[in-house]
């Protein structure tokens, strides 16, 4: 096992986070871009409602997830955890965030919305980065540990396909200009 200063995990995380900005900010037009094709609105957000915002960090991510997992996982034997674990995070962040400041300041604002998703991609990539660094049961993943996260994001993925033609009648499913903005019941209870 390497450690956290392994220049290999640093230059990965640093890639990881690049790639996963930018195409999680190309993956807010690709619905669009596509003609509104039905199949890419399962992976990319067919609406503006928060739920769909939450796929530009989680596909991504996942995508790159991958990638980092083929290549690091001989030296980092957590590395499948630390990653799940990050694409909880920051898949996460986006609502928590998005709720917390327009809650505060009464309405969403375009650069704060940007920038909810740049920190919640680098808290993500934090989160991974520490984590891969600091294996602990015999350089492995606790089992349980790996079975919950595993179930968590698989979850999450089942949640993001179905819930793209079929939202339930939740707050966090519609446009945040139809609900009441920043609202905690607007999170949870549809106003239309």
């Amino acid at each position: 096992m390497q450690s956290i200063s392994d220049p290999s995990l640093k230059r990965y995380t640093i890639a990881g986070l690049i790639f996963v900005l930018i195409t999680g900010t190309l993956a807010h037009f690709a619905y669009e871009w596509s003609g509104c094709n039905r199949l890419l609105g399962l992976f990319f957000p067919v609406s503006e409602s928060t739920w769909e915002h939450m796929k530009l960090v989680f596909f991504p991510l996942l995508l790159y997830s991958l990638f980092m997992t083929h290549k690091l996982k001989d030296s980092y034997p957590c590395i499948r955890c630390s990653l799940m674990c990050g694409i909880i995070t920051g898949t996460f962040l986006i609502p928590v965030i998005f709720y917390t400041y327009s809650g505060i300041l009464g309405r969403n604002y375009m650069f704060l919305d940007i920038a909810t998703f740049t920190v919640s991609v680098i808290a993500a990539f934090a989160v991974i980065y520490r984590l891969t660094g600091k294996c602990t049961y015999n350089g492995k993943c606790i089992p349980l540990v790996t079975v919950l996260l595993t179930i968590t994001v698989a979850v999450m993925f089942a949640g993001f396909v179905v819930f793209t033609y079929a939202p339930p009648q939740l707050g966090i499913f519609e446009k945040p200009a139809e609900t009441t903005a920043g609202s905690f019941k607007s999170l949870f209870f549809n106003y239309s």
